[in-house]
């Protein structure tokens, strides 16, 4: 569950016509502190950024999906329906949090951070 400050933080950005990227900017920010204040691990920086923008989305954000996801609109909105009436897996949810604390936390390192930014803009340039 993302924290009353993030939620905030998105809305503020959203009533001042920010992009749905920059609004989940606020989930991803608060994702890579809890791995650095040892909350749980990450596997790579790329993981850390993904939970992030999948809680922006629990939360409204409208953070379009990446690849063949995100082309086939009738398996998204189908996702997005059935999923919200369900409540969570308890078992589900403590295996994840159980392996995700098995991880490391040099993923969300200032070095590991500035190396995935600068891949993600090289990838950006070309296409």
């Amino acid at each position: 569950m993302p924290e009353k400050k993030t939620i905030q933080q998105a809305r503020k950005a959203k009533r001042q016509g920010k992009k749905p990227s920059t609004q989940a900017g606020a989930f991803v920010k608060e994702e890579i502190e809890h791995v650095r204040k040892g909350k749980h691990g990450a596997r790579s920086t790329k993981q850390a950024i993904a939970i992030g923008l999948s809680k922006a989305r629990r939360a409204g954000v409208n953070v379009p999906k990446k690849g063949k996801a995100a082309a086939k609109k009738k398996t998204a909105k189908k996702s997005t329906s059935s999923s919200r009436k369900r409540k969570p897996s308890a078992k589900r949810s403590r295996a994840t949090t159980r392996a995700l604390k098995r991880e490391g936390r040099q993923a969300v390192s200032h070095k590991a951070l500035s190396r995935q930014g600068k891949q993600a803009a090289r990838r950006r340039k070309t296409a």
